[in-house]
Parts: structure tokens; sequence; C-alpha cells
């Protein structure tokens, strides 16, 4: 038996499940069977459309919804995310592949699976390459419009189902609005009937019986109502539909095609879809997280995908991802462990494999009024009304993701992290620079406090004090270096510089060139470049680019009041004759030549 106090680091990261295992009880066990359970029963008709999308027999989205959900909830980190066939992934397979063969013959079948070996050993790579790092840089509101966009397609897709409509899959939201719009008349009564009642069912039992699975209550209850209805009228009169048999069987083992062709044909359509399904499990996992305040390892999430495909390939399952609806449920649903996808598997096995007959009475509306209220649920309303009342650059992020998701689910989340980055961009090639000015109480404090510059505030005529807040790199070295040459332009008198560096975040070598040519450039105009309060990270780059001797090192200062006894000898002593500011300590006794200073009338 192994001692779980004792692993080591290396078997964590070999088998992470290790991690959250030991908190497994009986109160954890029972709340991830029932949410597995629900999920199970989800999954069960979703898998079918799946497969069917993507060109494939129908059970072949049953089994990319067993092992590989398996293996992603146990190599994977987030507690809540449950993996397997997606409407997007099914869709790209399907258009990546259709032209190569007939889908549903065999060569399709052969270069699905080696398109998911490949997809999966991609996304391996990543993970075990440390890349999880690049999806920090998917913002929280572009999770948050992601997650809303995502929820209404959620309930869109389901809109044929709830009312009965003869509707073509996969279409548009704006197409499923405008189709609703336009066949009212054709809406099926019995079938609205029981998806109203089982999502009322499902509202009423959330709210009054929390300690019940209000799903399952739900469907039960559609599933009745169902039956009495086909039983008093009739199914030709009802138009209820149910799930239908299933061909009960355990995933059966496949084999890839590893010719070189298949591996030309389906390489990039792997990467492609490597990065998509990375990106949608991601921000599914990070977006459930937000709500159950859990930290996502991006790198082990990157590593479980990958596993989780390369076993789906050798089990007749096609490329997965993080699954958003089935997500959701698992979450609503009460699950407290990983362990609730993994049974989530078992428990469709056993239904596939032992009820397969009683699956079939089971109602699809009653599913689509399940997965409206988990579409419900993902929509945080409180962080979006934050976000409109007080962010502007975060609505128009939030906007974008939002829509962009309506109308392309990747494409979405692709345009809510290119303005994200485009915005941030933005900021850090501006940095903030302040002018500074000695503090008028504090000028004989070695130390020197200084204050920013408000209002029309007495400076040096001399010498200017900035601090940039920021850092500065090749993108912000222009805006840096018109502020620097704004100083003497506007005041030719202005020769000195002193830069206080304690705010520099980072700066790279083109930061260090623009410091080096600024210094030589103030050294032409009689004057000087000055650093104070320099940062290890920024003293390093000067050092290793060279531009340290450039500089100066008697123009670099550890304390503001070691650069200001320093510059003060190196001022024109006429200028300050004449000068009644006299903001430093020094002005007050002698001039820069050592001339004793008579004091202000």
């Amino acid at each position: 038996m192994i001692n779980l106090n004792a692993c080591p680091l290396w078997l964590y990261r070999l088998l992470p499940f290790l991690r959250w295992w030991p908190g497994v009880n009986a109160q954890t066990l029972r709340a991830d069977v029932l949410a597995a359970l629900t999920g199970a029963l989800i999954v069960l008709p979703q898998a079918v459309a799946f497969a069917t999308i993507a060109g494939l027999p129908p059970e072949y989205g049953l089994y990319a919804a067993m092992i590989p959900t398996v293996v992603a909830a146990l190599w994977g980190s987030s507690w809540h995310l449950v993996s397997g066939p997606t409407t997007a992934i099914s869709i790209v397979v399907f258009a990546s592949i259709s032209p190569l063969a007939e889908p549903g013959s065999t060569q399709f079948i052969g270069l699905v699976l080696t398109l998911t070996l490949l997809t999966g050993a991609i996304q391996l790579a990543m993970g075990l390459a440390r890349l999880g790092m690049l999806v920090n840089f998917i913002s929280h509101t572009v999770i948050i419009g992601f997650t809303a966009g995502a929820a209404i397609l959620i309930a869109s897709s389901q809109i044929r189902n709830f009312f009965g409509l003869d509707m073509p899959r996969g279409a548009h939201f704006h197409e499923v609005l405008i189709h609703l719009g336009s066949h009212l008349a054709d809406i099926q009564p019995w079938v609205m009937a029981v998806g109203l009642i089982t999502l009322v069912s499902g509202i009423l039992a959330r709210r009054y019986l929390p300690k019940l699975p209000y799903m399952i209550v739900a469907m039960v209850i559609g599933s009745v109502v169902a039956a009495l209805l086909d039983a008093q009228l009739g199914t030709e009169t009802t138009g209820i539909k149910t799930v239908g048999a299933l061909v009960a069987s355990f995933p059966p083992l496949s084999l890839p095609d590893f010719s070189l062709t298949a591996i030309k044909q389906t390489l990039f359509p792997a990467t492609i879809i490597a990065i998509l399904a990375l990106t949608e499990a991601v921000a599914i996992a990070r977006s459930v997280a937000i709500k159950s305040d859990q930290r996502i390892d991006s790198n082990q999430e990157f590593i479980g995908q990958g596993l989780s495909n390369i076993a789906g390939s050798f089990f007749s399952g096609y490329a997965s991802s993080g699954s958003f609806n089935r997500s959701g449920v698992n979450y609503t649903g009460g699950a407290k462990t990983p362990l609730a996808a993994a049974l989530s598997a078992i428990f469709l096995l056993l239904i596939v494999l032992l009820v397969a007959p009683l699956a079939a009475y089971l109602p699809v509306p009653s599913m689509a009024a399940i997965l409206f209220v988990v579409a419900w649920s993902l929509i945080d309303f409180h962080h979006i009304g934050e976000i409109i009342k007080r962010h502007k650059r975060e609505r128009i992020i939030l906007a974008l993701t939002f829509f962009g998701t309506l109308v392309d689910l990747e494409k979405g989340i692709f345009l809510g992290i290119l303005v994200s980055l485009m915005f941030y961009l933005q900021r850090t090639s501006q940095p903030s620079i302040r002018e500074l000015l000695p503090s008028a109480t504090d000028r004989d404090n070695p130390r020197r406090k200084f204050l920013p510059a408000s209002g029309p505030a007495v400076s040096c005529p001399q010498m200017a004090i900035l601090r940039v807040e920021g850092s500065i790199f090749f993108g912000a070295v222009e805006h840096v270096q018109q502020h620097f040459r704004n100083v003497d332009e506007s005041d030719p008198q202005k020769k000195h510089l002193l830069l206080t560096s304690r705010a520099i975040g980072f700066i790279d070598l083109a930061g260090a060139e623009l410091l080096a040519k600024e210094a030589s450039r103030r050294r032409k105009l009689g004057g000087g470049l000055y650093l104070v309060g320099v940062q290890p990270d920024l003293c390093d780059m000067l050092r290793r680019s060279g531009q340290v001797d450039t500089i100066g090192e008697d123009q670099i200062f550890r304390h503001k009041g070691d650069a200001i006894r320093a510059i003060y000898p190196r001022l024109d002593t006429e200028i300050c004759r004449r000068c009644d500011a006299r903001i430093f300590h020094e002005c007050h006794h002698v001039l820069p030549d050592g001339t004793r200073r008579a004091p202000m009338a």
C-alpha cells in the first residue's frame, strides 16, 4: 500500500490523482455518485448525436465518452471538468476527414483514429513542454463572456428538442431564433408540455429539495408524464421522441492508420484540433474553477487531455475535449472530486450494457429542459453586471467574446483573447511616466521623499525627475523616448534627467539601449541621465547588454539623497544663482560651485 504522505514529487506528477484521492470519503463519494449518474444520463443522447455530426457510427460517440473521460479525469487537474465528444470538435473532425474518405467507411474511421492519436500526442507534448502558461493570457473577462455565450449556445441547441421542431443540426444561433420565430405554428404542444413540466420540476426540486439530485428528479417526472401522455394519446399524436435503443458493448480495441500517407493527411488538422480542444478544455476548467474556488494547473490539464485522446484512439474513440454542458452538469450536480467524471463513464457503460432498452424511454424534451437549467446556472450575472457598470475596456472584451462565441464557439474565445491581449499590449507599451518633486516638508530627510507633481508646482529649472511605472521593452521604447525628449524640448535648460527606477518592472535589450542613447544625448547637451533605485533585474540587463559603461557607473545611485548630492555640483551655477525655487536641501546653503549662498529675502 502506498503511503500518500511520503510520496515524492515525481510520483505526484506521474500519478496526479494521488493528490485528491485521500480526500475521498463516504460523503464525497455519495455526491460524486449522484453527479456521475446524472452526467451519464445527460451524455447518452449527446454522444450519439455528436458521433453522427462527426460522420461516425453512433456507438463511437459512446466510446469517446468512456475511456477518454476516465483518463482525462484521473490525469487532469480540474475537479469538475468532464471530457468527451463535443459539438465543435465533432464538426472539425468531419470537416477535416470527409474530403479524404467516405463518412462512416472503414477508411474514414481509420483516419479519424489517426487524427485522434496525433491530437493527443501534440497535446501531451505541449503539456510536457510546460506550455500551459499560454492559457494564462486568457483573462477572467474572456472566460465570463465565453461561458455566457456557450451557455446560450447550449440552450439554443436544445430549442428544437424542447419544442419538437424539425430544425437542422448545427444551425447558428441567429438561424435557430429565426427558425423558431417563423415556425411557431409548428410547435408540438405535447412535446413542449413534457419539456415545461421537466423544467418546472427541476427548478422547484432545486429550490425546495436541495438534498435530492434535482436533475434526476426532473427527468423521472418528465419520463413519467411522457409515458402517461403516450399511453393516453399515442406516440403519433404526442410526437414525443425518446433516446432510442442503443448498442450494448464494451469499447472495442482499435488501431489507428499508421501509414505515412495517413499521418501526412491528418497532422495539420490534428494540430488545429489540439489547440482548439486545449483552449476549450482549459477555458471550461477555469470557468468552473471560478465558481468552485479551485486552482487549475494548465500544464497538467494539457497532459490529461493528451493522454485521454491517445487512449481514445486505441479504444474506438475520436478526438475529445472538455464539455461545457457536461462539466456544468457535473458541477451543479454536486460533484466533489474528479472521481465523479470517471464514475460517469462507468455508469454510461453500465447503462449501455444493462439497461440500454430502458434508455429508449427517456424523453428528448426532458433532456433539453435539464440543459436549459444547466445553461442558466453557467451565466455569471453578478460579475457581468460589475464589468458592465465599472470597466469600459472590459465591457468591450466581454461583448466581443460573448457575441463572437454565439457566432462561432472557438473563434469567439480566440477573438476575446486577441482583443484582451491588444488592450494589454496597449497598456504595457504606454507605461505611466510621472514628474516628481521633493516633498516640501521632507527636504532635510537623507532618503528624500519625492511626490508626484500636481498643479502649477515649482520645479528645478535645470533638472527633471521622472518615475517610469511599468516596463521598458521594445514595445514601449518609442513612448518612453518621447517623454524623455519632451523634457528638454519644452524647456531647453532642463539638460539633466533623474530617473527613479524602482517602479520599472522589466527591461529588455531595446530598453537598455534606449537608456544608453538618452545618456549620450544628454551629455552632448551638457547635462546627464541619472538612475536611482535600480533594481537587480535592471542592473543585470544593463551589464549584460554592455550599456553600463555608456551610461556611466557614477550616474547610477542607490538612494535619492545620494543622487541629489552628486548631481547638484554639476548644475549651472549662474542659473542656480538666479533661481528662487530652491526645492532641494542643497539649494539653501551653497551654489553648485561651492560658493556660500545668500539667504532668501
